[in-house]
């Protein structure tokens, strides 16, 4: 058998059979180098809330060459991302295992890379770096927020080409710039890893982000098949009733006329409020029509700014309480194989599965 590690107390590297021996495995860095290049960073001015320049043009020229220089440094160097499909959650030192397992650490190993290219995960992904960016961006470790960047280039230029969920990434940007805009101006009173000058190269690069996003133009495919406008009124009341999402059946309705009568249905938007909220939250936001009708599209709004709303995922990770393991699930290679995702030890494993929420994935590891 041979030696998997330095130390043995450690996970060991991972070995591959050749014709010339065991060969060890190296971390998937290299199909990120490309991707990495460096940020064309232009003479844009940062402002801070009052409007106020926080470089002068005269100084931003060499800020912006050594912000370009550290930032390409910093990219350079060697990276260590995994693609697995699940790890062992560890929340002590053990003789076995040295250490904890952190969120940061958790991050760069699982698979969140191949994540986004599922249609099914991609919501999910997006919703898990917004909570990040909100409140844990500064807890991951150097090697992670490279990761969390990388991943994030990965969800805008799939957006910039596909055209899909564009919402969903300017929300992200939206607070992922207002965290760092926070972490540059108090800078001193919160630890952050690597030089500043990356920092605000990093937000030069979501302001870019978000700039190509605003610019972004839909473009009409002409096709000469069916299209949405050509199914019949039924189906389209039935598609429309399948939205969790306010935003998403407002959008809809702007396409067509008789999609916008649809959208103004009083019994899908009451759906919709039962769906997120309960009877008490309806009856301290009750709002009525001058004729006595309770106006449930303007109750739904008015409650999603009081009440967190349901989230629905097409699939998610999975927690096995049997072996602590948090690992992806896929559904058609279970059917296939009869393979859980990950090597469960337990007599029923999918009785000790669990669905992780975005938000459940960071209380994990809040020790």
């Amino acid at each position: 058998m041979p030696f998997l590690g330095q130390d043995w107390r450690s996970p060991g590297w991972s070995w591959i059979k050749t014709e010339d021996g065991w060969k060890r495995c190296d971390a998937w860095s290299q199909e990120l180098e490309g991707e990495n290049s460096q940020c064309d960073i232009g003479h844009g001015i940062i402002l801070n809330s009052e409007d106020e320049e926080i470089f002068s043009n005269e100084e931003h020229e060499y800020a912006s060459k050594k912000r370009k220089k550290d930032h390409f440094r910093n990219d350079t160097n060697t990276q260590c991302f995994y693609r697995e499909n699940w790890i062992y959650v560890h929340k002590e030192s053990t003789r076995e295992r040295h250490g904890y397992c952190t969120l940061g650490e958790a991050f760069n190993r699982l698979d969140f890379s191949s994540a986004i290219q599922d249609i099914r995960r991609f919501n999910y992904v997006v919703r898990l770096l917004q909570l990040i960016a909100k409140s844990q961006l500064t807890s991951l470790s150097g090697v992670a927020q490279k990761n969390y960047f990388n991943i994030l280039d990965k969800i805008v230029q799939k957006v910039l080409g596909d055209h899909q969920n564009p919402r969903l990434i300017k929300d992200l940007l939206q607070d992922l710039s207002s965290t760092l805009c926070i972490l540059i101006r108090g800078v001193g009173k919160s630890v952050l890893v690597g030089n500043i000058n990356i920092w605000i190269c990093r937000l030069e690069t979501v302001l870019r982000w978000q700039q190509q996003l605003q610019n972004l133009q839909m473009t009409e495919q002409v096709d000469s098949g069916l299209t949405l406008s050509d199914l019949p009124v039924h189906m389209l009341s039935n598609i429309l009733h399948r939205f969790s999402d306010g935003w998403d059946i407002v959008t809809l309705g702007q396409v067509t006329p008789t999609l916008f009568a649809l959208s103004e249905d009083r019994q899908l938007w009451k759906k919709l409020c039962q769906y997120h909220f309960g009877e008490k939250q309806f009856c301290r936001h009750l709002i009525l029509s001058e004729k006595g009708h309770v106006e449930w599209k303007l109750m739904y709004f008015a409650l999603q700014k009081h009440y967190p709303t349901k989230e629905q995922y097409g699939d998610t990770l999975h927690f096995c309480r049997h072996c602590s393991i948090l690992f992806w699930k896929d559904c058609r290679l279970a059917l296939l194989l009869e393979d859980s995702g990950h090597p469960c030890t337990a007599a029923d494993p999918d009785s000790c599965f669990t669905p992780v929420s975005p938000q459940h994935f960071i209380d994990l590891f809040k020790y």
